[in-house]
C-alpha cells in the first residue's frame, strides 16, 4: 500500500503537535474511532500500542503520517522521509495495481499485522497496532467517514 503524492507535504513535527495537543486537551471527539485516529487512544481506557517504526519516544497516531482527513502524502520524520498511502475508504476500497482491494477485514490485517491483502508486508514505516477488537472497530468506522 504505497501513497501516492497528491497533497502537500506533511511536516511531521506538526502532525505530532496535532497528537501532543489533542491528546491533552479537551477537545470532544464525535467517536472513540476519530479519538483513536488522532490520539492512539481509547476512550475505555484500554491500551493502544504501536510496535515496529515508532519516533517521538511512541507518541504517534494515524494522523501523524496520513493527515487529518486520510490523504497521507510525504512525511518527513526525523532523518527519514516517505510517502504515507491515502487510507481515505474510497481510496482504501477502490482498484490497487497491485493487489485485490481492501476489505474490512484486510483492513484489520493491515493496522494489526502490517500486510497487505495478497499477503506482502507493509512498509516499514506503518507501525504494528495493538488495541482491542471493540477499538478497532471503532477505528474502522472512523476510516468510513474519510473522504
Amino acid at each position: 500500500m504505497k501513497g501516492k503524492l497528491n497533497s502537500p507535504p506533511i511536516i511531521m513535527e506538526q502532525n505530532l503537535l496535532i497528537t501532543l495537543l489533542a491528546s491533552c486537551s479537551s477537545v470532544q471527539y464525535k467517536s472513540n474511532g476519530e479519538r483513536i485516529y488522532f490520539t492512539a487512544t481509547s476512550s475505555s481506557g484500554k491500551p493502544i500500542i504501536s510496535q515496529g517504526f515508532t519516533m517521538m519516544h511512541g507518541r504517534i497516531a494515524c494522523v501523524n503520517c496520513h493527515g487529518a482527513n486520510g490523504n497521507g502524502g510525504n512525511v518527513h520524520m526525523m532523518m527519514t522521509n516517505f510517502e504515507a498511502p491515502d487510507i481515505t475508504w474510497a481510496e482504501l476500497t477502490g482498484p490497487h495495481e497491485h493487489h485485490a482491494p481492501y476489505t474490512e477485514a484486510t483492513i484489520k490485517d493491515a493496522i494489526i499485522k502490517g500486510m497487505e491483502p495478497n499477503g506482502e508486508e507493509l512498509e516499514i514505516y506503518m507501525p504494528r497496532w495493538q488495541m482491542a477488537d471493540e477499538d478497532l472497530d471503532d477505528l474502522l468506522s472512523f476510516l468510513k467517514t474519510l473522504k
